[in-house]
């Protein structure tokens, strides 16, 4: 479990980047920050690790104090992925992802033969191993970003906007495979986005955030959506547009659901009836 107690962070040219943030971060959960470039989100993240230091509160992981950690230590306990991967050039994609296990001592041939497993794990072909990140796509460039995070197995994984550099299609595939190993490895995933249907999509804790890290809503993404706290949790999710913003219209098939552009989204299905519309029970 994270906790963040009383958070405040003001940088040296006097931005108040967090203003008096709390918030409990649950266990083997997703938790995803959203909002708006500036709102704090990043700063909020990267203080978990202590690439940032709080200019006063604290952050405690299982109620233990990261202030009081060695830095160093502390971060290569910590799975750290980023947008644009922050791949080394320089190394082949096992010596990438076998970084973090070589700085904590591991042997060369034990740190590959780990490395080619988290290959297999996130979804890429062992013979990559040896290319530079040059040659490979973008999104082949972010699968080896999460695989260096996962390397050390940490119980905790920090996203800093890690899908927001590559293309829709690659974007939506990388999304299910998070949600993929999530579910297989059950990591405590702090996740930064500025797109609430990622959030949504993504978090089983959603954290909607405004100037200066000011909760504005906290919740699943049901709840947020059935009862958004405000007018401006209603406006940042599109309460009342798009997608969201559904009704209900009546064709000579069946019920069909429309946002608010018309367009139809889906059917309304009867659970006690067939699921294809106008097909007849079986006697």
């Amino acid at each position: 479990m994270i906790e963040f107690r009383s958070i405040t962070k003001t940088f040296p040219d006097g931005t108040r980047a967090v203003d008096d943030f709390s918030l409990v971060l649950p266990s083997r959960k997703t938790t995803v920050f959203v909002g708006s470039s500036g709102c704090g989100k990043t700063t909020l993240l990267r203080m978990i690790n202590r690439m940032v230091e709080p200019t006063s509160g604290d952050v405690e992981i299982d109620g233990a104090s990261v202030l009081g950690r060695d830095p160093v230590t502390l971060r290569r306990s910590i799975g750290y992925v980023m947008q644009n991967s922050g791949l080394m050039p320089h190394f082949s994609v096992i010596d990438n992802v076998a970084t973090v296990l070589r700085l904590n001592g591991m042997p060369k041939k034990q740190a590959h033969a780990r490395s080619r497993d988290l290959l297999d794990t996130v979804g890429l072909d062992r013979a990559l191993a040896e290319r530079y990140p040059s040659q490979l796509s973008g999104g082949q460039q972010q699968r080896v970003g999460v695989a260096r995070g996962l390397a050390a197995d940490p119980n905790i994984l920090l996203m800093d906007e890690p899908f927001g550099a590559v293309d829709p299609i690659v974007r939506a595939d990388l999304q299910q495979e998070l949600i993929r190993l999530q579910r297989e490895l059950g990591k405590t995933v702090v996740f930064v986005t500025h797109d609430i249907d990622e959030a949504f999509l993504l978090g089983d804790q959603v954290v909607i955030l405004d100037k200066g890290a000011r909760v504005v809503q906290v919740g699943s993404p049901s709840e947020i959506i059935e009862n958004p706290a405000d007018d401006f949790a209603a406006a940042f999710i599109g309460a009342e547009r798009g997608r969201r913003a559904l009704r209900i219209k009546q064709t000579p098939r069946g019920a069909v659901v429309v946002d608010s552009e018309g367009r139809t989204q889906g059917a309304l299905v009867d659970e006690a009836q067939p699921a294809v519309m106008g097909e007849r029970p079986t006697p």
